[in-house]
């Protein structure tokens, strides 16, 4: 039980660095997003104001000692100048971030890595004793019916009955056989008998036979 909730509570630091992680890249997103939106602005070009027509610009001309001193522009930084300059800034400002995410991205495993035992909570409550539950019969298993065992018994009787009923008919092709050969065999000892020869009477010599006429009228067509 200890081991599952520690292992719970694991989880749940786990998923809550893993979103804090989400959130920060999330807020480190808009801010870069921000600072390109806010050089682009600073590298669009922007309108001059148009000159007083009626107060005429007339330069002023420089002394010897202006030239030979350093020109003022010199002093002015450029605008690649600039940029490069916050490039670097940034890019500073990103490893410092990183880095200390890092130690403590380590140091929070290393935490986890020991346990730490769950002290018990302060109260003043009297501890009350908890009823004993009653305790359960064992479980007595169940003979179950499954519905493919009963298909399976009443399939093996259809089969049985099929076979018997194949058998009986079977059974029956052969007595019927039986009786038609037998049949036969009477039947060509019938014939056998029938178409013996047998000897002719001896004609009356004394009595020829002496052919007449018919007395029949001849047939019609």
């Amino acid at each position: 039980m200890e081991r599952a909730r520690f292992a719970h509570q694991v989880a749940e630091k786990r998923r809550l660095i893993k979103q804090y992680k989400m959130e920060r890249e999330r807020q480190q997103k808009l801010e870069e997003e921000e600072e390109i939106k806010r050089l682009r602005k600073e590298l669009i070009p922007k309108a001059q104001l148009m000159p007083y027509f009626d107060r005429p610009f007339i330069p002023r001309r420089m002394s010897c000692n202006d030239m030979s001193g350093p020109s003022r522009l010199q002093h002015l930084p450029s605008l690649v100048e600039k940029a490069e300059a916050l490039y670097q800034h940034r890019g500073q400002l990103k490893e410092e971030q990183l880095m200390k995410k890092i130690q403590k991205l380590v140091g929070e495993e290393e935490k986890l890595r020991m346990p730490i035992a769950q002290g018990l909570p302060w109260t003043t409550d009297e501890p009350k004793c908890l009823i004993k539950l009653p305790v359960k019969k064992n479980t007595i298993p169940i003979d179950l019916k499954l519905h493919s065992d009963i298909r399976a018994v009443e399939r093996a009787r259809f089969a049985h009955q099929v076979a018997e009923k194949g058998r009986l008919i079977k059974q029956y092709k052969m007595e019927r056989e039986r009786q038609q050969k037998l049949e036969e065999e009477e039947e060509i000892k019938r014939l056998r008998k029938e178409l013996i020869p047998k000897a002719q009477l001896m004609p009356y010599f004394d009595r020829p036979f002496v052919p007449r006429r018919s007395e029949k009228q001849p047939t019609v067509p």
